[in-house]
């Protein structure tokens, strides 16, 4: 039997976890955070930075990575259920007692070229206990063997399984950070042009919703963000895009008609190269008539939930990621 997560303290490590869960965006780093960012940029940012530009590049990253995932566990009590949808499979995450009722869609980061709902798995489950409903991880079809667009057409399966199935759009929230992020924004467009029912709530973890590497924290914070080369992400976006209309809404959803989005929750760090496009897509969304929470924490790594078992504000963010989904539904 599943058990839920318990939130009084009673020990000494559930007290440290109630700390982490009382903090809110604005306030300056841990020393936890600082000292985990510092560990993120010695390895992962300079093993990303030593990788080609190239396919070959893309595809000994994503290796990597694989391998990273095979190790991921999770705590006694979670239910890890596979699901295979033809060209691509997901995975169902329950953690608790969840909502059978509702389910939220999320999409995986990686830039397009790697990630997986393994390597999700310590963040699935607290996304699951936070929220209080089966969490479905979607394996999408990855670049360089595909494209984004494949990817969005695995999300737009996905979603329209859900509601064959009788799932309500509005008991939907869709979700995913970086390129998952930027995911969740086409999909959400391109459910809208469909004219099909759109999902509850979409929430957005440092969502890379500009292929075209436009904003300026790409030179401000290209020191400053301890995960991502900019160089790196510059060069992506370009090779996703090339001989492409750079306004394409799949490309750049940014600077799409936002207008009859759902509720958006977007949440970054102040000294990520992605800072500005989301700060710039907090303010079209709300000057499209979306209801929007943005929180921008202080000096955080990039998509810093995705690292909740180092850094105490990541553990936060589910708290706030659930009291924000509650409200949408409210």
């Amino acid at each position: 039997m599943s058990r839920s997560l318990r939130f009084m303290p009673v020990t000494k490590t559930e007290r440290r976890v109630a700390t982490a869960l009382a903090l809110e965006p604005g306030g300056p780093p841990t020393a936890q955070a600082r000292i985990a960012g510092q560990v993120i940029k010695a390895l992962l940012k300079t093993g990303w930075r030593c990788s080609a530009d190239s396919p070959a590049g893309l595809l000994r990253i994503q290796r990597i990575t694989a391998l990273a995932g095979g190790a991921q566990q999770v705590p006694r009590g979670v239910e890890i259920t596979p699901e295979d949808f033809g060209r691509f499979s997901a995975e169902w995450v329950r953690a608790g007692v969840p909502d059978e009722r509702r389910v939220l869609l999320y999409f995986h980061g990686g830039g397009y070229f790697f990630g997986s709902p393994r390597l999700y798995r310590p963040f699935s489950w607290r996304l699951s206990a936070a929220t209080a409903r089966p969490v479905l991880l979607v394996d999408y079809r990855l670049c360089p063997q595909h494209t984004p667009a494949d990817a969005l057409e695995d999300a737009l399966t996905v979603y329209e399984a859900l509601l064959d199935r009788g799932y309500d759009a509005g008991d939907i929230v869709v979700g995913g950070d970086s390129a998952g992020g930027h995911l969740t924004m086409s999909l959400l467009l391109e459910l809208k042009r469909r004219g099909r029912p759109l999902p509850r709530a979409a929430v957005c973890l440092s969502p890379w919703v500009d292929l075209t590497s436009a904003s300026e924290s790409y030179l401000g914070n290209r020191r400053s963000d301890a995960l991502i080369p900019a160089d790196r992400l510059a060069w992506l976006g370009g090779y996703y895009t090339e001989g492409k209309d750079a306004g394409d809404p799949l490309f750049a959803p940014l600077r799409a008609d936002l207008t009859g989005l759902p509720p958006l929750l977007l949440v970054a760090s102040s000294t990520e190269i992605l800072r500005d496009e989301v700060q710039d897509l907090a303010v079209r969304a709300g000057a499209a008539g979306v209801r929007v929470v943005h929180h921008e924490w202080d000096g955080l790594v990039h998509v810093f939930p995705v690292f909740a078992d180092f850094i105490p504000e990541g553990r936060a963010a589910f708290r706030h990621i659930a009291e924000f989904i509650r409200g949408a539904e409210g």
